[in-house]
């Protein structure tokens, strides 16, 4: 039975000498992984150009036995990017992302409300003017809100630890050392506070951005099985100096 799903790709591995897997979130069944043949020089519609990382696509697809993975049928971009395959920043970003979702949404079902946000967070920095240095740890603590972690801002006073292993503020030192101090929650506090019209506002040193980076990394850790350190991470450390 053929099957269509919107989606966005995360990953692709080859497999063999003329097929890849491919890693999607998709809108309507989660994560799903899907079996793509190389069609032969000259034949075929779908190009492999097609699977790049975070393309929004349509697909279709054929469910195939239990112990098979469903196999691309066909498969049509649904709006192409202006910017980001050509800026080096964004698609240095974008790798990230890619990165940070195969790893942070493993386990994911169905979910509209993540789906449509992942999507619309993508086509609004490829359409931006500029590749905010922000972006990225904006995307990182919004996505945290879906997947059933994200702090919650009215226990925070201007004393407040943040105890990263449950994820909330408290009015004491937690008994572990995985927390931050109350003099460290306020670049945390401004994270929270970022949206894509404000976030330009924000004005953050190299040494804060990696700060508040490797603070993002250690609360996934706590919250997401197998969440490890990123491949990645050390491009963009390297590009928002």
């Amino acid at each position: 039975m053929l099957e269509k799903t919107r989606c966005i790709v995360l990953r692709t591995v080859k497999y063999g000498d003329h097929s890849l897997i491919i890693d999607l979130l998709t809108r309507e069944v989660g994560r799903l992984s899907v079996v793509w043949r190389m069609p032969k020089t000259g034949k075929g519609k779908t190009k492999r150009q097609i699977f790049q990382i975070l393309n929004i696509l349509d697909v279709y697809y054929e469910s195939r036995s239990a112990n098979s993975l469903p196999m691309v049928k066909e498969a049509h971009i649904v709006e192409p990017y202006s910017s980001i395959p050509f800026d080096p920043v964004k698609l240095s970003v974008s790798f990230f992302i890619a990165e940070f979702l195969c790893l942070s949404t493993r386990a994911e079902q169905t979910d509209y409300l993540l789906y449509d946000f992942i999507e619309n967070s993508l086509k609004w920095y490829d359409t931006s003017v500029s590749a905010p240095a922000n972006f990225h740890l904006m995307f990182m603590i919004k996505v945290s809100r879906f997947l059933g972690f994200y702090p919650n801002l009215e226990e925070f006073t201007e004393h407040s630890y943040f105890d990263l292993r449950a994820g909330q503020f408290t009015g004491e030192a937690p008994c572990h050392s995985d927390f931050l101090k109350p003099s460290e929650t306020h670049d945390f506090i401004n994270l929270m506070r970022m949206t894509p019209e404000n976030m330009h506002l924000f004005r953050l040193s190299h040494s804060e951005r990696n700060r508040i980076i490797d603070v993002m990394m250690r609360f996934y850790g706590f919250h997401i099985p197998g969440f490890k350190e990123l491949k990645s991470l050390e491009v963009l450390r390297e590009i928002f100096k």
